[in-house]
C-alpha cells in the first residue's frame, strides 16, 4: 500500500487538497495531510525526518504550500526540510526547488523568456522613478506582487504620477516592484492545465466588467475547443517543462497586437473553475501522476 501526503500549511483542509486527499484513498492507498512547518530533520541521529515527533515515512508527496514566511530564516528552513524529505526518496510534486522558481514572478518569467516562450516586458524594481520611466514608456502597466496569487494586489495603471505613488506605497514596506506591460486582450484570458507532459484541458477565463480574469475575482468561465488547442498546448507543456514543474496551471492571454504571452506559471494551481468548465477533476490525472512515478 502506497503512503502519499498532501503537505500544505494551513490547518484546514483546502477544497483542491481535499480532492486529493479523496483521490488517493479511492485507490486503495494511504493518505495524510501534513503540515510544512511541523516537518523536522535531524543530521548525525537516527531520528532522520520526523513529523511531530514520529519518523516521517512516506512514499510520495504533493506540495501545495510553503505557507505565509515572515523572515528569510523561515523560508531557508522550510525549503531545507523539504529538500531533505526528496533527498531520502520521496516523490515529491512539485520539487520545491521548481515550486519556488514559479512563485518567484520574475525569476521564473526571465527563464520562459530565455527558452524563447513569449512573455509581457517585465521589470522588477526598487526605484519608484524607474516605474515612472517604465509606465511612461509603456504606456500601460501592471504592477502586482512578486509573489502572490488569484489577481489580488495587482493594480492597472497609465498615470506615471500614480505609478510613482504605488511604487512608493510598495517600497516603504521594503517589498520591490514588479512591473508588466500590460497586454491588450480580449475580456479574456486562458488557464491551461498541465499534467506530466501532457495538457489536460484549458478554458477561457471571462470578464465584462473587471480588466482581471481570475475566477477568484467573478470572472466566469468557458472551456475552449479542442480544435483550438495546438498551439495553447505547445506553449503551456514547454513553460511546465521550462520550469521543471509536474503539473501546472499556465496563465496566457491573447495579445491584440500579435500571439500569445505567457503571464506566469503556478505550481500549485487552484481548479474549481476548470473543473467547473471542463468537468475534468485534476486531481484524479495528478494522482495517476505520482503513482506511476513511486512504481518507477
Amino acid at each position: 500500500m502506497t503512503k502519499i501526503a498532501v503537505i500544505h500549511k494551513s490547518q484546514k483542509v483546502t477544497e483542491a487538497s481535499k480532492q486529493i486527499l479523496l483521490e488517493i484513498k479511492s485507490r486503495g492507498h494511504t493518505a495524510y495531510y501534513i503540515r510544512v512547518s511541523k516537518i523536522n530533520s535531524s543530521i548525525g541521529t537516527e531520528r532522520g525526518i520526523t513529523y511531530s515527533g514520529r519518523k516521517l515515512e512516506i512514499d510520495g508527496a504533493f506540495l501545495r504550500n510553503l505557507g505565509f514566511l515572515t523572515t528569510i530564516e523561515q523560508m531557508i528552513r522550510r525549503v531545507d526540510m523539504l529538500g531533505e524529505v526528496e533527498e531520502s526518496g520521496v516523490v515529491t510534486m512539485n520539487r520545491v526547488r521548481s515550486m519556488l522558481l514559479a512563485r518567484d514572478k520574475y525569476a521564473s518569467i526571465s527563464k520562459l523568456n530565455k527558452a524563447g516562450i513569449p512573455v509581457p516586458k517585465t521589470a522588477l524594481v526598487e526605484d519608484p522613478f524607474e516605474v515612472m520611466r517604465l509606465t511612461e514608456e509603456w504606456g500601460e502597466v501592471v504592477i502586482k506582487p512578486l509573489v502572490g496569487s488569484l489577481g489580488l494586489g495587482s493594480v492597472k495603471v497609465s498615470d506615471p504620477d500614480i505609478a510613482f505613488r504605488v511604487a512608493k506605497s510598495i517600497l516603504s514596506v521594503n517589498q520591490p516592484v514588479y512591473v508588466q506591460k500590460y497586454i491588450k486582450k480580449p475580456n479574456r484570458d486562458i488557464r491551461a492545465f498541465v499534467v506530466g507532459n501532457r495538457l489536460l484541458g484549458s478554458i477561457y477565463r471571462i470578464s465584462q466588467e473587471n480588466w482581471k480574469t481570475n475566477v477568484a475575482q467573478g470572472a466566469l468561465v468557458q472551456a475552449i475547443s479542442p480544435a483550438d488547442l495546438r498551439e495553447i498546448e505547445e506553449l503551456s507543456v514547454k513553460a511546465t517543462e521550462t520550469l521543471r514543474l509536474d503539473y501546472s496551471g499556465v496563465d496566457i492571454v491573447e495579445d491584440l497586437e500579435g500571439g500569445y504571452k505567457v503571464l506566469e506559471v503556478n505550481g500549485a494551481p487552484l481548479w474549481k473553475g476548470f473543473q467547473t468548465a471542463t468537468s475534468l477533476n485534476p486531481a484524479k490525472y495528478i494522482v495517476d501522476l505520482i503513482l506511476d512515478k513511486v512504481r518507477k
